[in-house]
């Protein structure tokens, strides 16, 4: 379909019209060039890389399908401090109403750009500082795009170890090498014999041969357009295979028995899931696996012939013994490496975001909401820790019971349980579901406590946070097995609180996070923290200074110096007397101030996300109302009066207005779901106790790009294999089920011996 084109869109000189995929329109873009017009993505990059002028900003608009002034704006921002969150928020005017996502794109794009940069410049110091940088080599790595076009440019030049070609030209057979690839002389031989110094450094014909035939395969390999050529070839038809490797046989069996499945594989690596990427390059890692990315040789010597090889004379026999010795040598594990790297940056991009979207469903999980709380950590052995909670988290009691022992310890500890409830006016009993967590809840609900409903909460990780510093600071003298009990209680009243408490990765709802790059990990799991913390709004008098830390411009030093300054003083009764505090200046007030919350406030846009600098906006729109602004936010009547283009300017734009509107009529809005409740079936508490057939209500617990696990209460989570998770096909796991959501799943298969539970959501009723 050709774009459509609006107003503004004709080229003039020194411009390039570049076809916008989200506006589907034309931008007009700088170009030395006369002007042109370049609509398809392939055209338009293929452009762009012949464009040296073109900025980093025009760059990555260019890349993502923005408009150039809205990269400049977030670029700028960026620059000036804001955050992502900010951004997206509060200054849409200036991007164009970019979400979170595009800005951290936006923010990426820009970095990836100047991190290529700096390889630039260290080449061509590099370079110039061996004397080895003509003006047309300095004139193609200024103009390379990629850092794959850098490195085959550099290649030659870099310094490695003495290789076979080094030592060949040393001993003075480049000019041999050199008639060898004219492929003219009608005596290879003889030519050859001319250099032959016997004694010295070329004792015979064929090492002068074998010499110059080294040269050439180093220079094959080496070449640039032959190695886009081959790694087109890897890319398109590379077959990924998987056979047991050497010594398997002293591999630990446990370790080996979990890569049966991949003993004999083999498929296209072009189109290999991320998950099966990720689980072959494990079993490799193991000793359990030998694992090869290649095409089909003959594919890949017949292209590299078809460049080197010329004519059927004499000398082309050694340029085909060099062309093979070269692509087998050298470039084809060179292109291997090349292509494991961006099979497993692919594989790790998907598994980060897979458990960037589990993880924000966990932190988006409804919460309960300010109730009295009876938290259970189950044990055996060691009975159950419980911890009675106020409604802000904090703890009124604790103490061990035993509920899974003798008939007197059950009784005595009914006898507490009742008690308890009574003294604290207990409304809710959290139980972990660790050991011991369904003989636990069982025996909580058989008492049949009065208006007091009991919750099973997701305890993964509690007892990482018990040993935390975090943990520590908050219960200095309590042991870490109370701490744990605290937490799930917790966990019940706000998830989002006490989860960023917790390094994300110890929650347990990633595939295969141990295996991907870890700083990118870190990165996505930490924006995707700061974006649901943000989203929420944080109560500025209540919250903890882990939870204040993922606000906006704050970060943990200035997030302990507000609970400091809140200890000393009382509760905050404004959002100004934020700047009270030590080190909190101007620009930190405002990232922040929009997303903190004041309950109760004196001013009642302070418990909104009108953020402070438009107070005077609203305080406007209700004088020319007639009413006060809690007036005004209180009677649904007054707003529908509000004529938003009356307040539109160069600063407050249509978007802007409309999210001021949002905020009034649901000020501090929670973006989470409402708390439902659930329970697991009652008498299925092991998989011992399960049979295939059976439909049993369950928690999804974590989603891949092969299936869900789904938490049915047996303390093994069971497998819905992608095949069984709809009456329809099904692409993406993501498309049916989400971590948390409850599910009626039926029981498949049970193998007891391997601990693996087969369900399965098909023909099942979700309602």
């Amino acid at each position: 379909m050709e774009p459509s084109c609006g107003a503004g869109t004709t080229a003039e000189p020194g411009q390039i019209l570049i076809h916008n995929p989200r506006t589907d329109l034309l931008d007009a873009l700088p170009c030395p060039s006369q002007h042109v017009m370049v609509s398809s993505t392939r055209q338009q990059m293929h452009f762009l890389r012949g464009i040296p002028q073109l900025t980093h900003i025009q760059q990555v608009a260019a890349q993502l399908g923005l408009k150039v002034h809205q990269v400049q704006a977030v670029a700028d921002l960026l620059q000036d401090g804001s955050t992502e969150v900010f951004i997206a928020r509060y200054r849409k005017e200036a991007t164009g109403s970019l979400d979170e996502v595009i800005v951290r794109q936006v923010r990426d794009g820009l970095e990836t750009l100047t991190e290529l940069d700096k390889r630039r410049a260290a080449m061509l110091a590099s370079l110039a500082e061996r004397e080895l940088l003509s003006e047309s080599l300095r004139k193609a790595l200024e103009t390379a795009s990629s850092l794959t076009e850098l490195e085959d440019m550099y290649l030659p030049y870099r310094p490695k170890r003495r290789t076979r070609a080094m030592m060949a030209v040393e001993k003075g057979l480049t000019p041999l090498a050199d008639m060898l690839l004219e492929q003219r002389i009608a005596d290879p031989v003889g030519a050859a014999s001319s250099f032959v110094d016997p004694g010295h450094s070329v004792e015979t014909v064929d090492q002068a041969l074998a010499g110059a035939r080294d040269i050439l395969a180093e220079r094959f390999s080496e070449d640039a357009e032959a190695r886009k050529a081959m790694r087109a070839l890897f890319t398109s038809k590379a077959r990924l295979r998987s056979r047991p490797a050497r010594g398997v046989a002293k591999v630990d069996p446990v370790v080996a028995a979990k890569f049966r499945d991949w003993t004999d594989w083999e498929e296209p690596a072009a189109t290999a899931s991320g998950h099966r990427i990720l689980a072959l390059f494990r079993g490799e890692r193991e000793g359990v696996l030998s694992v090869e990315v290649r095409p089909g040789e003959a594919l890949a010597a017949a292209e590299l012939e078809r460049r080197f090889v010329r004519g059927g004379g004499p000398c082309t026999q050694h340029v085909r013994q060099a062309v093979q010795d070269g692509y087998r040598r050298l470039l084809a594990p060179s292109m291997e490496t090349e292509l494991r790297t961006s099979l497993k940056n692919r594989a790790d991009t998907e598994a980060i975001g897979v458990f960037s979207a589990n993880l924000r469903e966990l932190l988006l999980a409804p919460p309960l909401g300010r109730k009295r709380i009876m938290a259970l950590d189950p044990g055996f052995r060691t009975g159950a820790k419980l911890a009675c909670l106020d409604e802000q988290g904090g703890l009124l009691h604790h103490e061990t019971i035993f509920v899974v022992g003798s008939e007197r310890q059950a009784q005595e500890s009914a006898r507490r349980i009742r008690e308890l409830v009574d003294r604290f006016a207990i409304q809710a009993m959290a139980v972990g579901n660790g050991t011991a967590g369904r003989e636990t809840e069982a025996f909580v609900r058989a008492l049949e406590l009065r208006d007091v409903f009991v919750v099973m909460v997701n305890e993964s990780g509690a007892s990482i946070y018990s040993g935390s510093d975090i943990a520590r600071e908050e219960f200095p003298d309590l042991d870490l097995t109370v701490r744990g009990a605290v937490s799930i209680g917790r966990r019940l009243m706000d998830p989002l609180a006490e989860l960023v408490k917790i390094d994300p990765k110890a929650i347990g709802v990633g595939q295969y996070q141990h295996d991907v790059d870890q700083a990118a990990l870190k990165r996505a799991l930490d924006d995707t923290v700061i974006s649901c913390v943000n989203a929420v709004g944080v109560e500025l008098n209540t919250a903890s200074a882990a939870l204040l830390s993922f606000v906006s411009g704050l970060g943990p030093a200035l997030a302990k110096n507000i609970v400091a300054w809140r200890t000393e003083n009382g509760p905050f009764g404004s959002r100004r007397d934020l700047l009270r505090i030590k080190r909190l200046g101007p620009k930190a007030f405002e990232q922040a101030a929009g997303f903190l919350r004041i309950r109760d406030a004196d001013n009642p846009l302070d418990a909104s996300g009108i953020h402070p600098e438009r107070y005077g906006l609203v305080e406007r729109m209700a004088q020319d109302l007639g009413v006060g602004v809690r007036e005004m936010m209180q009677d649904d009547r007054i707003r529908t009066k509000i004529d938003l283009r009356r307040y539109l300017s160069s600063e407050v734009g249509q978007p802007t207005l409309e999210d001021i509107l949002t905020e009034l009529e649901r000020p501090g809005r929670d973006p989470r779901p409402t708390f439902e409740h659930f329970a697991f079936a009652e008498g299925v508490h092991r998989p011992e106790d399960l049979s295939p057939g059976m439909v049993l209500p369950g928690i999804v617990t974590n989603v891949t790009r092969f299936g869900a696990f789904v938490d049915v209460g047996v303390h093994q989570d069971g497998l819905v294999h992608v095949s069984q998770m709809a009456d329809r096909f099904v692409r993406d796991p993501a498309e049916v089920v989400r971590a948390g959501q409850h599910v009626q799943a039926r029981v498949l298969e049970v193998d007891l011996e391997r601990r693996r539970i087969s369900l399965s959501l098909k023909m099942v009723d979700q309602s």
